[in-house]
């Protein structure tokens, strides 16, 4: 397989369009890497830099060492499995998967057994002889990647490939890819504006926004050490909570202060909003790291209203209003609460993240931007 190497990667469109900046990503041979960020981010126009379909504005693209910026799309040994399938609708599934090693000259034997050989690791083998419109859409996706596989390519390069399918097929395909990229242990580039897809494929995830890379990690890192608001608030379901706090000292106590309630910071938060005394932060904390407590202590809770209830068998999420703020607490599913009811909150202090509000740098992460 390959080494993927984007060198200070630039994209400019005409009008001075501004889509990808100073982008600089190592694909390690065998990885399997995540492009992920919202809709207009830059990410699917970075996977097509390195598939060649997009011209390099300026940077150095790498293939195995060797600078591939101006070598056609044909002749940079990738396969592209792309979000609507690009299937030749009056062709078979065989035919579909074979048509690129046809045109490359391969004897007929070795076309047979490339096809069959992949047809097996998709389990399509008895949808050979039909033709894409008696397939359903997981079966369409399969042929798609199973005519990748035949090319037995450096880099497989995947654009939102899951994105057409419904959300029960969605999860299935995602643990089928994972297991491909297992087997074949192949060099993977995958893009998804889907952070779920993300966290649970990506051997390494790269974010994206506006064009920059906020952030390089594996999944957990991101999870738990975000660089920025924007990663912190990107990675996780549901999202990060945040709340916009004035930081005061209350004798030997560190207190942030809500417009509707106060409350005591304590650990590595207090440490941190210890230099942000008299002035505003953005105080973050996840979901699943906000405790129900009836019996809490004042000045040590979150107090506001339960708004909407969602049971969901295992958890329950109560969306919560403390009059200033909107948030999201995923809690166990047997406790007693009902809408209009007024709660006590309490936040995991250890798992708390504090922000600067003008920056929206985390801070006091050791965490580096590239990784």
């Amino acid at each position: 397989m390959a080494t993927v190497n984007l060198k200070n990667i630039t994209k400019v469109y005409e009008g001075n369009v501004l889509a990808v900046k100073d982008a600089n990503v190592t694909v390690n041979d065998k990885e399997f890497v995540v492009l992920v960020g919202p809709s207009g981010c830059g990410k699917t126009t970075t996977l097509r830099m390195v598939a060649g379909l997009e011209d390099i504005t300026s940077g150095e693209l790498t293939i195995d060492e060797k600078v591939v910026n101006d070598i056609p799309p044909k002749d940079r040994d990738i396969a592209m499995v792309f979000q609507n399938y690009a299937l030749y609708p009056h062709m078979t599934v065989y035919d579909n998967m074979a048509f690129g090693l046809k045109i490359r000259k391969f004897k007929k034997e070795d076309i047979k057994s490339r096809v069959d050989e992949a047809a097996k690791i998709l389990d399509i083998g008895e949808l050979l002889e039909r033709k894409p419109k008696a397939l359903s859409g997981g079966q369409r996706q399969r042929v798609a990647v199973g005519r990748a596989i035949v090319r037995k390519p450096k880099v497989f390069l995947f654009d939102e490939p899951l994105s057409n399918l419904d959300a029960k097929l969605r999860v299935q395909m995602r643990a089928e890819i994972s297991g491909l990229h297992n087997r074949l242990q192949a060099t993977m580039i995958y893009v998804t504006h889907d952070q779920v897809e993300a966290m649970t494929m990506g051997d390494k995830i790269v974010v994206m926004r506006d064009g920059l890379i906020q952030q390089i990690g594996d999944p957990l890192t991101l999870y738990n050490s975000p660089v920025n608001r924007f990663v912190a608030g990107f990675i996780g379901s549901p999202p990060m909570n945040f709340l916009n706090v004035n930081i005061s000292e209350e004798g030997k106590k560190i207190v942030m202060d809500e417009p509707n309630f106060k409350m005591e910071l304590s650990g590595k938060p207090a440490d941190v909003a210890k230099d942000y005394v008299g002035k505003q932060m953005t105080f973050g904390v996840r979901p699943e790291d906000l405790r129900y407590d009836p019996d809490a202590k004042d000045g040590t809770y979150i107090p506001a209203t339960v708004e909407v209830i969602e049971p969901l068998g295992a958890e329950t999420h109560l969306y919560l209003n403390t009059g200033a703020h909107q948030f999201i607490a995923r809690v166990n599913p047997n406790i007693d609460v009902s809408v209009g009811d007024q709660v006590k909150i309490v936040p995991v202090m250890e798992k708390v993240l504090l922000f600067d509000q003008e920056t929206e740098q985390a801070l006091a992460l050791e965490t580096q931007k590239q990784a």
